[in-house]
This record gives C-alpha cells, structure tokens and sequence, in this order.
C-alpha cells in the first residue's frame, strides 16, 4: 500500500466531546438491544465510543472489498471464534461462529476458564479467509474458509507449543511466508518478547523448528507484556502493531523495519493521555477503500469485559499516529466521537441480545460454558419455548463454575434490563433453573423444586472459582408452574433481581449485586437448568428479553 501524506482530522473539542457523549449514549444503548433482524437507525453525524460496548476481546478486523469482517477471542466458550461483518466499519452484525466446539474434544467437555481460544488473527489470502488462534496450552491452530460465514474448515494444529500465542501471518511479495506470534509467561515461563517463524506459502506447516526473537521488550525501556502483535507491509517497511504495558494500564506501540527479522525501530503510537481509555490495547489496521486509515482495538472495563474501540489513524513520517495528537508528539489518544470512517448502512443488524424462542435454533448471542451437546436443549419440544435439560451434577459440584450446561452471552450496555418468563413445572426434587448474572462471583434469580414444591429462590456465590457453596439470599412459595424474572443492571454493573406472578407487579429480592468479570471475560448473563446427581428434569423459558434500563 503506498503511504498517504498525513491528513489534519475533523478536532472534536473536549467540550464537544462530552456533550455529544450525553447524547449519543442513549441512541447508542438503544441500538444494542436489537433482536436478530432488527436494524440500526438513521446516521448520525458522528460515531461514539466503544462501537461495540460488548466483551469481544482482542478483536481483529480485515476489509475484503467494500466489506469488513471481524473475529474475537473466545476463551473456554462454544461455539467459539465469533464472526461479525460491517459495511460502515461501525455497525457490525454477528453471522456466526468459526468453531462449534473447541479442540481438543474431551479437554473442553467441561469449563476451562480462561483457557482456550485466545487472540485470533484473521485474514483473506489466496481466494480464502484465515483464522490463526492459539490455546495457550496447545499452541497455535489454523481453519478456513471460502466464505465469510462459513463452512469453515477443522481446525488444524499448525505450530504446537506450551505458551505460544498471538499469532499473526505474512505472505511477503516474493512469496515466503511468516508467522510472528507472543509468549504466555503462565505457560511458557517468559513473556515480553516476539518470535518470528518461517512458515509454508499454504499455510499446511512451519518450516523451521525454532525462531529467532525480532522485538526484544525486555530491552526496551518500561516495557512489560509486549504481546497481541499484527504484522504487516506497507511502502517497503515491515510494520509490528503490537500493544504493551497491561490490558488496563497499558499502551499500543509500532515497531517498523526494512527487513522482516529486523533490528525494529520502535514508538508509542497511541496512550490513554488525558482520555477515559485506560490501557488502549490491541487491534487491527484497516484502509478504506478511499485509502484512509482506521485502527480498531479494545478497553478493558472490568465486568463489562474488553469493549471495541474504533480511532482514526493518520501517517507522520513514515509512522503511525492513532486518535488525536493533541501535543503534536506523535502519540495520539483515543476519541470518544468522531466522524464516521464511511457512510452509515442501516441494513446491517446489529448483534443481538434478546430471543424469543420462535426460530429453530438459538440465536447466534448464545454460548455454552463448554463443548455444547444437541441434548442440552430443545426448541421443537414446545414451540416457542425454550427447554433446558437439567445438567445433572454428578460431580457433586457446589457452585455453577464447574456447570458445563450454563447457557451464556455477554453484556450490551452499561445499563440494561433482562426479564425471563421461567416454568419450572418440569424440575425434579432438588433441581433449579433461572437467570442468571455470572462471573468468579456470582448471582442469579429463579425456581427450586424442594419438598415436592417450587419456590421462588435467589441465590449465588462469591469467589466461585475457589469452589465456594452457593448460599440462598430469599427463598419465597411460588403459586402455580412458571414466574417472571428480571435483573436490572445499572452502571458499573450494580444488578438487582425481582419476581413476578403477573409479570407487571415485581418483588426485589436479595441485595444489589455488583457484577464481577470472570477469567479473562467480563460478565456474562444467561440461562441455566440443574440437578443432583439422581434427579434428572428439566425447566422452559419463554423469552429472554433485554431492552434499554428505564
């Protein structure tokens, strides 16, 4: 690509910036409550951060023609590998996923937190799409594609190795191919550095059994957790955008070069500055076909999980520069409004958050605790209705940390309501079934079937990954089979549940909950059915309805 001289970008004061917020967040959370097929609303003269107020980690952005596409990490979730398209680079429409069940089999037959699909890179090479992910305890896995949406092809274990991770290929002009990639240190003992591999043009294997490291952070001043990198070519230099310092406290740098194994000159290219981005972290370079530049990266905001950013990017001799240069340094700072990067397309649907139940297959928002199994759930057995089978907890397990059959999605706002309509006429002795919000601590509303009677039961855990046992907040008789829930969660992730008979007058029950991230994910909310070991049963929703909180 040739190098575009540097263009002055549309300044939005701070003032602006603020007022504008106050605005665009309500149109902004409005549109994240879409259902599947619903679209977005009229243009607006200028886009908001984060475009996807969503935990779509470590994401990762092509443009293939007049469309883009992008994937994200997925961690211990299935199906994984989350794959979203744009016309306008800022509404995104979630089409599918690229794996529906993790590798190896039977490791992800039960929750491996944190484990699993780390950051993906993906790419449009030789008529085809590329996905390269690691399993940090694996190594690095490769799948394809002809068409976006798939079929994609079985994953297949091109480069194997314990702390291998990031990885990001290059098909250079002669014909040779890479793969650079980052080091797990709670795998492989070390971190901060990056490892270049050689590897063949069709991507079936690596060439060599070792690589040398070509960016050494260690070297570097301050520099810690050098890692995420995506390498690309562009007017004779060999760029690296790799992002160092933390996810929360972090910053994005670029690393350039005329050959591909170095020696790298390096630069900060964008930092939280007088911002509210903490840690601005890594992403991806794309040109419009106009021939801007745009960069896309995520925020870490704790339980509402790693949210997506989308700056602007312009050229300053032969570097970088993301977002707003305010002191003319050449590091940038994240904007929180800005022009739109192309015309808005309001055909594109936004992801959504809310099912019904009519289709005959869960929307695309639903992700399972682990390799999901056809016999978890029905949506044939009564129409409209959703019935999930009862896990049953043969383990003896106190919490739902270790519950496979947690049926899950991530969080659309900082401030939404969710209601469920719950029959738990279906639940054995001892089974429970409800709404849940989920993370290392953990609440949730819903029905109990104790003593041959169904009770209205809120409950939870804290530090759930240490195995504690869940403890009852409220319990209350349920008149008749089914009950209306609701959570209600307000910033910063306060959530608070109620229970109705009729759906209009609701009791609130338990104390407000602030919603707590799970390991290496935000929160997650959702739906789960379960049993002792000997029962078996089952309960059935109706609906999970998310809309704007009032």
């Amino acid at each position: 690509m040739a190098a575009l001289p540097p263009a002055k970008p549309p300044y939005v004061s701070r003032t602006q910036e603020q007022a504008l917020n106050a605005v665009l967040r309500i149109a902004a959370l409005s549109l994240s409550f879409l259902a599947p097929g619903a679209h977005a609303a009229p243009p607006s003269p200028v886009y908001t951060n984060p475009i996807l107020h969503a935990d779509y980690s470590d994401p990762d952005v092509i443009r293939v023609g007049d469309m883009y596409y992008m994937t994200s990490s997925s961690f211990n979730s299935s199906p994984a590998l989350p794959l979203l398209q744009s016309r306008d680079m800022v509404h995104w429409e979630l089409v599918g996923h690229a794996v529906q069940r993790q590798l190896p089999l039977d490791v992800y037959a039960q929750p491996r937190h944190g484990d699993g699909v780390w950051a993906p890179c993906l790419r449009y090479h030789d008529g085809k799409f590329w996905i390269f992910y690691p399993d940090p305890d694996v190594g690095v896995y490769v799948t394809t594609a002809t068409g976006f949406t798939g079929p994609w092809s079985e994953p297949r274990l091109l480069l194997a190795g314990k702390g291998v991770i990031d990885p990001t290929p290059l098909w250079d002009d002669d014909g040779k191919a890479y793969l650079l990639h980052a080091w797990a240190k709670s795998r492989a003992g070390f971190n901060n550095v990056l490892t270049l591999r050689r590897m063949a043009p069709d991507g079936s294997r690596m060439l060599d059994e070792a690589g040398p490291v070509v960016i050494d952070g260690n070297k570097l001043p301050n520099y810690r957790t050098l890692e995420g990198p995506k390498l690309y070519k562009h007017d004779g230099w060999y760029y690296v955008f790799a992002p160092a310092g933390g996810v929360e406290t972090g910053w994005q740098s670029v690393f350039r070069s005329r050959r591909i194994d170095g020696p790298y000159e390096d630069r900060i290219v964008m930092a939280q500055g007088i911002s509210p981005v903490n840690g601005p972290h890594q992403g991806a370079w794309v040109r419009t076909p106009q021939g801007e530049d745009w960069f896309y990266h995520f925020q870490d905001k704790r339980a509402y999980g790693r949210v997506v950013h989308l700056q602007p990017m312009a050229w300053q001799d032969g570097w970088p520069v993301i977002g707003i240069d305010r002191e003319g340094k050449g590091t940038g700072e994240p904007v929180m409004t800005y022009r739109p990067p192309v015309a808005a397309d309001t055909r594109m649907a936004m992801p959504p958050s809310s099912d019904e139940f009519n289709a005959p297959v869960l929307g695309l928002q639903w992700q399972w605790n682990a390799n999901w199994r056809p016999e978890w759930y029905s949506l044939t057995v009564r129409p409209g209705w959703l019935r999930l089978q009862a896990w049953s907890d043969a383990a003896g397990a106190r919490n739902l940390w270790h519950a496979p059959a947690v049926l899950l999605q991530k969080l659309p706002a900082e401030r939404f309501t969710v209601d469920a309509l719950v029959d738990g006429a279906g639940l054995a002795e001892g089974g429970k079934a409800g709404l849940l919000m989920y993370g290392m601590d953990y609440r949730w509303i819903g029905v109990r079937r104790h003593g041959g009677k169904l009770m209205v039961v809120a409950a939870g855990c804290d530090k759930a990954n240490k195995a504690c046992t869940e403890k009852d907040e409220a319990v209350a008789p349920l008149a008749g089979n089914s009950v209306h829930l609701r959570m209600a969660v307000a910033e910063g992730g306060v959530t608070r549940f109620s229970y109705s008979a009729d759906g209009v007058a609701y009791t609130t029950v338990g104390q407000p909950f602030t919603a707590a991230m799970g390991r290496w994910v935000g929160a997650q909310m959702g739906l789960f059915s379960i049993a002792p070991a000997t029962a078996a049963g089952y309960a059935e929703i109706d609906y999970f309805r998310v809309s704007p909180a009032n």
